[in-house]
């Protein structure tokens, strides 16, 4: 029996921004093996950017979770061939159920995971990334570049030419994947010795944290604002490099192709989330047995002495930075 052509194509991935832009090579791969589709995103508002302006892609439909039965019904009009569901919970299924569709959904490896957290026993020693993961189960093939962040013509850098920035993003959703304030500020003045100009990123959640930052580094920029995701990139691609933690704004640097150095603290890099398609150094404290207590961070370190973090010093972060940033 032949096989059903595809015209059109759903992807489902609500949340969050680092998962989203882990999607794009999927996209690229999926424009690739069925380049004659029309290929359409579902994605909540708050991270619509992320999306909205990628060239693959022919509609975004947005997801409001306070009324998701609108996106559920715009859906059914459609009449798509096939659903590639990437985010796989409750609220991703209920959007597809019913639907008269091939659906390949994200193969979460739960189990492996919550292995790795609760036993320490690691089954995820292939350091497979998220976006192999995605691909997977959408049953494509990566072209190996890496994640893709489309920006407006319109929306430029605010940053002067011709001098040397670092860029920091201090923020991180979970307390136990931050790592100090005041770590970022000894590592800054330290980095501002060599003759890099410190920039400091962050969405509307990190205002206080970036501005401690800025008043601790002399000669520091301050870039944080309010979520507006494509000025925050524009700004981070005139970056030399990228310090940041394990978090969304991690990936938007990987995603504009700015190498990273990736400071992991509760979290390790074998869950999938290190930074993709990108020259990248990702620092961790691999001495402890505690780690990693959570695949997404926690409020507090559960066994309250924050090692993880607090014996990744502003020291070896500026040694490692320095060898690093020498080979770029």
């Amino acid at each position: 029996m032949p096989q059903k052509e595809i015209n059109k194509i759903l992807i489902i991935r609500l949340s969050s921004l680092g998962d989203i832009l882990l999607t794009t090579p999927v996209i690229r791969a999926l424009k690739m093996k069925y380049p004659s589709a029309q290929i359409h995103f579902a994605v909540r508002k708050d991270f619509e950017d992320a999306v909205h302006f990628n060239p693959y892609l022919d509609r975004i439909i947005l997801y409001d979770k306070n009324n998701p039965l609108f996106a559920r019904s715009v859906l059914m009009q459609v009449g798509y061939d096939l659903i590639i569901d990437l985010q796989n919970n409750s609220r991703s299924r209920a959007l597809s159920r019913n639907l008269t569709a091939v659906v390949h959904r994200f193969h979460k490896p739960t189990f492996k995971k919550l292995l790795l957290v609760w036993t320490k026993i690691n089954l995820l020693k292939d350091f497979k990334t998220i976006s192999e993961r995605y691909a997977e189960s959408a049953a494509v093939k990566l072209d190996g570049k890496g994640l893709e962040l489309s920006i407006p013509g319109e929306v430029f850098s605010r940053l002067e030419d011709g001098r040397k920035y670092i860029g920091f993003c201090p923020g991180a959703r979970h307390f136990t994947k931050r790592w100090p304030p005041e770590y970022f500020i000894e590592l800054g003045n330290s980095l501002t010795k060599l003759g890099y100009t410190i920039v400091i990123f962050g969405g509307a959640d990190e205002a206080e944290t970036c501005g401690k930052i800025n008043s601790g580094i002399g000669g520091s920029i301050n870039l944080q604002n309010d979520n507006r995701l494509l000025q925050l990139a524009a700004d981070m691609k005139t970056c030399t490099a990228i310090v940041a933690n394990d978090s969304g704004l991690m990936h938007v640097a990987a995603a504009v192709g700015v190498p990273v150095i990736a400071v992991f603290g509760s979290t390790v890099k074998e869950l999938g989330f290190a930074p993709f398609g990108v020259e990248n150094l990702v620092l961790e404290n691999k001495s402890l047995s505690c780690r990693p207590c959570s695949h997404i961070g926690k409020a507090k370190c559960p066994k309250k002495h924050f090692k993880c973090m607090m014996d990744l010093t502003p020291q070896i972060v500026f040694s490692n930075s320095q060898k690093f940033l020498s080979t770029l």
